[in-house]
């Protein structure tokens, strides 16, 4: 027989909430008829709202049918329960940790979890209430999950509220996914909380430094080491390490020493993160141009028993090559190839930089690459690059070909820039079949948008009067979507300007002004010259005074192809102020120049003029 409620009482859901229902008291007449094999567990407490709700859980994880609601009336003011209740009034309500219980299971299923926070909101409004410390856990979870940082604000509050704080490793993500999603007044707000909390502090502020060093915000990661120092918050290795890397980073390589000295002299536990530390510190002091004495605290740490890694060494090479300490840099090669702790292709190409800025060091730049094939490390288009336009410009361009044949018959493979570079020294000194060769090659393996090869080209097309072909590849760069640049643009000027194609040179002269190409030196001179030879005079002069409005400088091309106009218009002051600019800014008169200059003045009939030139100019 169904026992009617006169009070009103709420039943939370429990543990696993496999049979949930939930029943609005409304003037309804709601029967529940559980199945007799279905164990049900009720926790009655009375509410002092008017609004009441009723909710029944299924306790059991088991496989029992589901409880059955039926309305049988719309007008009953009644609630029965069809259930054999001993005596509802002897029901307790429940204590703070059954609700931190319901809310951590209602938080573990995704379908319930809204519904867990809302029953933890009601709960903060209870004076007696206190949330357990897993309980705060799966509040973080469900927050962050959610990417809702004023729910994590408002969760992070009732930590100093109830004095209850997560434990340290959810502090730690909890504090680093702040700053990580740039939330950083979020994450200030944070750690003003965990601060005065000594379990978690510690790790929640070296958590914060180690975000920051990753966003490369190294000045809010000195900002939080000072705030550590300053609350008295426990010091550690880690935090150590991660300040010395910030001010590492942001140049500061004395300030880096000085906090190693400070923890040196501190009894602080030596941990893992001291090796992190002494990298720190031998990086720095190769940038002070002290490597010596980094590699002496590299030697004292492994004394120590701190593992050494490959960074080790190549902080130490790069710093004896920045002040091309040969013989150690090599010792400490040797070493680390032995200990097979070479992996970083940069300490090679500094290397080979080293060698060939020293005097009969070529050969080396080659040892470097036989180095580099017993370590399995690919030798990169930096290095092949260097090489090769190392050899060309010490030894000459016959010997960067050999070099480039023999590293490419060794299986060593080149990049976009080698291509470029050997492809330019074959055009300099006229193996142009060649140079086809090798841009052919360049378009077969992609790198075919290389606007250095199509300069080359186009300049040998240029030197051999094979102005079509020369159009007919600026076209097809074009087509590729590549943009000519001014030194394409000069050589097209000079090769239509020395066949007197003005019409074609205007052409281009005024693509280049469409393109916003800036015209330099090379560009005036080629089209005065053009103009020149076509006796075109006061076109010279109208382009010569547009580049000296520009501020351009009066080599003694520019001068004398201006000598010349100006002789043949017989405007002798004109010359006569060409020289004294060209003295003015320090330019030389080749036997040439000074000849043509010479005659122009003495033709002209003005003695005094051609007596200063020999006395400014003169031998």
């Amino acid at each position: 027989m169904p026992y009617p409620l006169q009070q009103q009482w709420l039943f939370p859901p429990l543990l696993q909430a496999s049979g949930l229902a939930c029943i609005n008291k409304t003037p309804k007449k709601l029967n529940f008829n559980p199945s007799k094999t279905s164990p049900i567990l009720l926790f009655l407490f009375p509410l002092s709202s008017s609004s009441s709700r009723i909710m029944i859980l299924n306790s059991s994880s088991s496989n029992f049918p589901p409880p059955i609601l039926e309305d049988n009336s719309a007008d009953s003011p009644l609630l029965e329960l069809d259930l054999q209740l001993q005596d509802s009034q002897n029901s307790s309500v429940p204590d703070s940790d059954d609700r931190n219980l319901l809310i951590r299971n209602l938080l573990k299923d995704s379908k319930t979890e809204e519904r867990g926070f809302e029953c933890y909101q009601k709960a903060k409004r209870n004076p007696d209430f206190v949330p357990q410390r897993s309980t705060l856990h799966h509040l973080i979870r469900y927050s962050m999950r959610l990417n809702n940082w004023n729910l994590v604000w408002s969760i992070s509050e009732d930590f100093r509220k109830f004095n209850v704080y997560p434990d340290a490793s959810n502090c730690s993500r909890l504090v680093s996914s702040c700053i990580r999603n740039r939330r950083f007044k979020l994450a200030n707000n944070l750690l003003q909380i965990l601060q005065s909390e000594k379990e978690v502090a510690g790790v929640s502020f070296n958590s914060a430094m180690k975000a920051y060093n990753k966003l490369h915000m190294y000045s809010s990661a000195v900002n939080v080491f000072e705030i550590m120092k300053s609350s008295s918050i426990k010091l550690d290795a880690e935090s150590y390490s991660h300040a010395m890397e910030a001010y590492l980073k942001m140049g500061k390589n004395e300030t880096v020493f000085s906090l190693f000295k400070e923890f040196e002299s501190s009894e602080i536990e030596q941990t893992s993160f001291c090796t992190q530390i002494y990298r720190v510190l031998c990086e720095s002091l190769g940038r002070l141009g002290k490597p010596f004495e980094a590699l002496d605290f590299f030697r004292e740490m492994t004394k120590k028993g701190f593992p050494e890694d490959p960074s080790f060494y190549s902080s130490l090479i790069s710093s004896f090559v920045s002040i091309q300490e040969v013989k150690t840099a090599e010792e400490l090669l040797q070493e680390a190839e032995a200990k097979k702790m070479l992996r970083d292709p940069s300490v090679f190409l500094k290397l080979v930089l080293m060698y060939i800025e020293l005097p009969d060091s070529m050969d080396k730049t080659l040892d470097i690459v036989s180095s580099m094939k017993k370590t399995n490390l690919r030798v990169s288009d930096c290095i092949f690059c260097a090489i090769v336009n190392g050899f060309s410009k010490k030894k000459g361009p016959n010997s960067a070909i050999k070099v480039y044949q023999d590293l490419v018959s060794e299986g060593h493979e080149p990049g976009q820039v080698t291509y470029a570079s050997i492809l330019n020294i074959y055009c300099r000194i006229g193996l142009y079949e060649k140079a086809e060769g090798v841009f052919s090659e360049m378009d077969k393996k992609g790198f075919d948008k290389c606007v250095v090869a199509y300069s080359s080209m186009i300049a040998m097309y240029g030197k051999t009067n094979r102005i079509r072909d020369a159009m007919r590849l600026v076209a097809k760069m074009k087509e590729k979507g590549v943009e000519p640049n001014v030194w394409i643009y000069n050589s097209l000027l000079d090769m239509h300007g020395r066949v007197l194609n003005l019409r074609q040179v205007e052409k281009i002269w005024k693509e280049m002004k469409r393109r916003k190409v800036m015209q330099d030196k090379v560009s005036y001179t080629s089209v005065i010259s053009a103009y020149s030879k076509a006796r075109e005079f006061e076109t010279c002069i109208k382009y010569y005074n547009e580049y000296r409005l520009n501020g351009g400088g009066i080599d003694r091309a520019m001068g004398g192809i201006m000598v010349g106009v100006y002789s043949k218009m017989s405007r002798v002051d004109e010359v006569v102020k060409l020289l004294q600019d060209m003295k003015m800014e320090g330019t030389k008169l080749d036997a040439r120049l000074y000849r043509s200059s010479l005659h122009a003045l003495r033709d002209a009939g003005v003695q005094i003029q051609g007596k200063w030139l020999e006395e400014s100019f003169g031998p």
